[in-house]
């Protein structure tokens, strides 16, 4: 499928203050797709003023949409999470071409970014205050929850919808106006979303997109860190991209929501369901071809079960399906450009001259450009680059543990705390592991864990903040303590 076939909310310029605009400078670059190469589009290369204009466009809406009860901004956010719905066919394609993930993944994908706005709609009705027994008899305490105002978005390319939806629903039935930045690599996703938010009549500038490359991307996201209007950036990416934020946003204090990367183990403990712990290691490392923050980075099994488990992974890998995403019975599409690839490749071949034992695949696909193989590999040592790095790749680095004590440590041996796994059947153990594991999501007999429903968001250098849920809501929010006084006194 084309781009031509694709329907009318596909668009290819920014949009800012409720208008289609291209760069100041009529810059652009070239959206690919990543399953052959070809060019599906171009969109503009915005910088610090086109930046600018949208935080000035943000501005404008905001007293207007701050205003606004949290019931009718709830009737906006309700009514774009159905579009999205109605469009989903069309907005899962256009998301396989630009990002590669298999159609029956994207398709799973829209009903996931549509579920955001539909939670927060109704989670912006419920911004519940506080109010406090007071300290004075002439005095009463309230506290109430506030929006920030102008806030910034930085997503990444490997959910191009979900992550788009995930920081804007919250933010916008706060009361906030958001300045959104996609990936380089996968903007078309975001427009759509954002056309989509025009046609249901989100506001002007309540919603704001702006598009830039590598080279772009720097220069927008020094013009929402410098302007005082931003009072909040929410970031998906790299932990060092993170933590330059973070640096960044010190100067006036500007509040940060970081999700950044993660190093997850999954755990198979001796008790376990064998069959649900490799279903479990199907989604949770092969999905998106390994290309997620949560992906089972690190493959923890028990050595009386080791080799029977290796050899079973090994039988439904391979059966695994490569190809472009939306031909038929394709289960895992691309990685998503020659770097990400070429990072698999290095960690691969680092593991294995320092030992590791390849069972399955290690190699590009014979599908071409930058398709790799399923592929599992056992005995993995702390010695060993692919221990440590993200993989981002359909990688199932094993290794082997003894008891529950070494398990735990190893699991925990990494500075990240983003997602961990552990497959068991034994109800003490569950909640022993479950409070031993310093993470942010732990999931116990189950390799899915993302819903709106639940705080999605790590520890230690895996990030600061929440997404989803009626915590999300808050990192959108300031609290404000209001004292009442001379109430005690008849007039």
């Amino acid at each position: 499928m084309t781009l031509a076939k694709l329907p009318e909310f596909l668009k290819t310029d920014c949009y800012v203050g409720g208008g289609w605009v291209s760069a100041g400078s009529d810059a652009r670059f070239d959206v690919l797709d990543p399953a052959n190469g070809e060019v599906l589009a171009s969109v503009p290369r915005m910088g610090e003023a086109d930046t600018d204009n949208a935080i000035a466009a943000a501005q404008d809406a905001y007293e207007g949409w701050s205003n606004r009860t949290a019931a009718d901004r709830a009737r906006v956010l309700n009514a774009w999470a159905a579009a999205m719905r109605e469009n989903a066919e069309e907005l899962a394609r256009l998301m396989t071409l630009e990002q590669g993930k298999p159609l029956s993944e994207a398709r799973v994908e829209v009903e996931y970014a549509a579920s955001f706005f539909s939670w927060f709609a109704e989670e912006g009705r419920r911004l519940y205050g506080d109010i406090i027994p007071p300290h004075r008899t002439d005095a009463r305490i309230l506290v109430t929850r506030n929006s920030l105002g102008v806030v910034g978005g930085i997503t990444p390319w490997n959910f191009p919808s979900a992550m788009v939806t995930r920081k804007a629903a919250p933010a916008l039935a706060a009361g906030n106006c958001m300045v959104l930045k996609p990936a380089e690599a996968t903007p078309l996703s975001a427009l759509a979303i954002a056309a989509l938010g025009e046609q249901v009549g989100v506001p002007a500038g309540v919603f704001n997109v702006v598009t830039g490359d590598r080279e772009d991307a720097p220069l927008i996201g020094k013009a929402l860190i410098d302007n005082p209007a931003v009072r909040k950036i929410g970031f998906t990416g790299s932990t060092a991209v993170g933590k330059q934020l973070m640096r960044d946003c010190a100067g006036d204090l500007t509040k940060v929501s970081l999700e950044l990367g993660g190093n997850a183990a999954f755990i198979v403990f001796d008790d376990a369901d064998i069959e649900a712990a490799l279903e479990g290691v199907q989604i949770c490392k092969f999905r998106n071809a390994g290309q997620t923050c949560i992906a089972a980075n690190r493959i923890l099994v028990q050595d009386s079960i080791h080799d029977k488990f290796v050899a079973a992974l090994c039988a439904k890998a391979s059966e695994i399906e490569i190809g472009h995403g939306l031909e038929d019975g394709v289960s895992q599409g691309p990685l998503i450009d020659t770097r990400g690839l070429e990072k698999v490749e290095r960690l691969v071949a680092d593991a294995t001259d320092k030992g590791a034992k390849l069972h399955l695949g290690g190699q590009r696909h014979a599908a071409g450009g930058t398709h790799y193989q399923p592929t599992v590999m056992t005995g993995v040592t702390p010695a060993m680059d692919i221990a440590h790095q993200e993989v981002f790749g359909p990688v199932a680095a094993i290794s082997s543990f003894k008891d529950e004590a070494e398990a735990i440590a190893m699991a925990n041996d990494t500075p990240y705390g983003l997602a961990g796994y552990f497959y068991s059947r034994d109800v003490g153990r569950i909640f022993r592991v479950a409070d031993a594991l310093k993470t942010g999501i732990v999931g116990v007999n189950t390799g899915l864990i993302s819903t709106e429903v639940a705080p999605f968001g790590g520890v230690k250098e895996s990030g600061i903040g929440r997404e989803g849920s009626k915590y999300g809501i808050e990192d959108w929010t300031e609290l404000k303590y209001i004292c009442l006084a001379g109430l005690g006194r008849a007039s």
